[in-house]
């Protein structure tokens, strides 16, 4: 058996990923979110004394474009600052942000459980298994 070419099997995985991202924008529209806004309401959730810099890497954005979203979040009362450590910020999720959260989570189980429902219990285990193994962390200087 030939094995695909990799870049082959990362478009897949991009053009699996950019599906689920597009479905989930759309429904969480309804609520009046953005995939990026649940996403930074559920990495405050499970971190809430996190930095700034800190929730900026757990959502793949600057420091700049973390901080520009949390302030609009803050202005819609999804999430309020609080003052930490020396002249650190916190921000922590507010119970409108948490009702948020959980419904968006609900929709993304939705669109997460269709996308994968092709696939059988065995092979999703599968999946599980190969993409933890990609996403292991690496000895320095391995991507």
């Amino acid at each position: 058996m030939t094995r695909p070419p990799l870049q082959h099997i990362g478009r897949g995985i991009k053009r699996v990923q950019h599906r689920h991202h597009r479905a989930m924008d759309a429904r969480l529209s309804k609520l009046g979110l953005s995939l990026v806004q649940w996403d930074a309401l559920r990495h405050l959730s499970a971190s809430p004394d996190a930095s700034l810099h800190e929730l900026a890497l757990l959502t793949f954005q600057s420091d700049q474009a973390f901080g520009t979203l949390a302030t609009r979040m803050a202005d819609r009362g999804l999430i309020e600052r609080v003052d930490g450590p020396g002249r650190a910020v916190r921000h922590r999720i507010t119970p409108r942000g948490a009702e948020l959260l959980t419904a968006g989570g609900a929709i993304a189980d939705e669109v997460l459980a269709e996308s994968f429902a092709p696939l059988t219990s065995k092979q999703l285990e599968a999946l599980a298994d190969l993409l933890d193994l990609l996403n292991a962390p690496r000895p320095e200087g391995g991507s």
